[in-house]
């Protein structure tokens, strides 16, 4: 120890005789013994010049490291892996995105252990960087925040603003023959502006709202669109925020507790958020050692009110909701209605329910609706369980599907590719169920978002009559009947393996269940006679996280 109010791990790396040669390396890249004296403080940060998410973000942590030198700390600056769910979608690099998530927790995990940091503040963005930031801490339970670079302006097109969401779904009004060559590109060029995450609550900025809520990441400070202003006093504010941590020695495990955890939850179904935070708060829980279950989701949601009129199934983005009074006047919402864990402490010191009394809202906003006049009562999250889905699945029924029973046909694909060509080719129909298999989390293996397919039904016009069930995911812009996350997952053996082209699938929303009508024996014996497909991969990355990775009702999590 070496009496220094925040240093209580780093010395092992930087003081006494016995670590000079550490400090000559230390001094070979500039810091000096006065900087090695501080508490040191690693900043962990996402950047990335592919893309718009985490494009900005190296200027943001000059900010932070700014903020945590005029705290008394010195920062260290080391970058990780980021994977852009929105380039890579509908193609065989989406394998990739959620084996990231691993990755990223992993290798944040790694320098901070092997470095000794006294505090960690981990910069963020791209969908998978944030639960895996999240994740990181919670195993280090070191001192530490998470900050969201921010949201990406809406484009102008026609008249209106536009999203990334706007572009995929055009993909099949132009296979439609519903839009032009020219009107496609002109959207294309049109619908990101400039650096940030993209704009709807999809699952960067759903998971951005969760770490304010569970109290991980410093309350109205993720919601600050990316190229705002403000954001560089609120990265200078994060390096100050993280040395009053280690002072205190005040840990992620305090902060992630099963009731901030929950509220984490109602944050999602109060706006209509991305089904991926299911997968990333089991894999958060899991790592907090808190106990969290697929079911739990759908508790909450039924007891929490959909308030918040965002797309994809609403009008506004995430930049209206920070105008109107952010993710405060959000969580003051979740107070009124009464279903706030108040009790949990944040990284700034003060409880939730401190935080949220004080949000207010802009005069005439009409993105977040008062508790007493809720879009809908219950919240944006179903979890569905049945003969198809034993363990589970979790459909998002913000876009007006809160009642919904559909029951049709099953057209069975093998693969995203397969399912997205007969889209192209106009072969589906009303009524149909598309089933899209082999894509989970072992199947894919990395459990690919289906966005490309699921905004080109859309765009084809058949979001409401078509309804779609996999054991892959769904981007946070997906809007539709979709099932996803079905589990087990076809590649282990589920009974999603065992349907067959019109056989009848039926979803009950209101009955909780997605179920096949077919007999228990039937199932039995197709799936008697099912074997596995070859592994795509057998060597490298993609392999070993086959090997590893759980079930998708279980987070989708590797374990040894």
């Amino acid at each position: 120890m070496s009496g220094i109010p925040g240093k209580t791990r780093s010395g092992a790396i930087t003081d006494g005789p016995s670590r000079a040669p550490a400090r000559s390396m230390l001094k070979a890249v500039g810091f000096d013994d006065e900087a090695l004296r501080r508490p040191i403080i690693g900043v962990a940060n996402t950047w990335t010049e592919i893309g718009p998410c985490n494009f900005h973000l190296r200027e943001l942590a000059a900010h932070i490291k700014t903020g945590v030198q005029a705290a008394g700390g010195t920062p260290m600056e080391f970058n990780t892996v980021s994977i852009s769910d929105g380039i890579t979608m509908g193609s065989e690099g989406m394998r990739a995105s959620l084996v990231s998530r691993e990755v990223i927790a992993d290798s944040i995990e790694l320098v901070a252990r092997g470095n000794l940091f006294d505090g960690l503040v981990v910069l963020v963005g791209c969908d998978k960087t944030i639960p895996g930031a999240v994740m990181a801490l919670a195993r280090l339970d070191v001192p530490g925040l998470v900050l969201y670079g921010g949201s990406i302006a809406p484009g102008r097109y026609d008249g209106h603003d536009v999203t990334i969401q706007d572009v995929f779904e055009a993909v099949g009004a132009h296979a439609a023959g519903n839009m032009t060559d020219d009107e496609l590109a002109t959207l294309e060029a049109a619908a990101c502006p400039g650096a940030g995450a993209c704009g709807g609550q999809f699952t960067a900025n759903t998971m951005s709202l969760v770490c304010e809520l569970i109290g991980i990441s410093p309350m109205g400070f993720n919601a600050i669109p990316a190229l705002d202003k403000r954001k560089t006093q609120a990265a200078r504010d994060a390096g100050a925020l993280v040395m009053e941590l280690a002072r205190t020695d005040r840990r992620p495990r305090q902060v992630m507790t099963r009731e901030a955890l929950e509220n984490g939850i109602a944050s999602v179904a109060a706006t209509g958020g991305s089904t991926n935070a299911v997968l990333h708060m089991l894999a958060i829980a899991r790592e907090a050692g808190v106990s969290l279950s697929i079911d739990d989701f759908d508790m909450v949601s039924r007891r929490t009110p959909l308030l918040a009129d965002l797309k994809p199934g609403g009008r506004f983005v995430a930049t209206d909701l920070y105008r109107a009074g952010g993710s405060r006047l959000l969580a003051r919402r979740l107070l009124d209605a009464g279903v706030l864990n108040t009790g949990p402490i944040t990284v700034t010191g003060k409880t939730i329910g401190e935080e949220a009394a004080t949000g207010s809202e802009t005069p005439g906003q009409e993105v977040v609706r008062a508790a007493s006049d809720p879009i809908t009562p219950t919240g944006g999250l179903v979890v569905l369980k049945g003969n198809l889905a034993p363990e589970g699945c979790v459909v998002k029924v913000a876009g007006g599907y809160e009642t919904r029973r559909h029951r049709g046909p099953a057209r069975v694909f093998d693969s995203e590719e397969a399912c997205f060509a007969e889209v192209e080719l106009g072969t589906l129909k009303a009524g149909d169920v598309v089933v899209i298999r082999y894509e989970g989390p072992r199947g894919g293996p990395g459990m690919r978002e289906m966005l490309a397919v699921t905004a080109a039904i859309v765009g084809a016009g058949l979001g409401d009559s078509v309804a779609l069930l996999t054991d892959g995911r769904f981007s946070g812009a997906t809007r539709g009947l979709m099932a996803g996350h079905v589990s087990p997952e076809a590649a282990r053996g589920g009974p999603i393996a065992a349907v067959r082209d019109g056989d009848i699938v039926v979803f009950d929303l209101a009955g909780r269940e997605l179920r096949v009508e077919i007999s228990d024996d039937e199932i039995a014996a197709r799936l008697q006679a099912w074997q596995e497909p070859r592994p795509r991969f057998t060597s490298g990355v993609m392999a070993k996280y086959r090997r590893l990775v759980a079930s998708a009702s279980e987070g989708a999590v590797t374990v040894a």
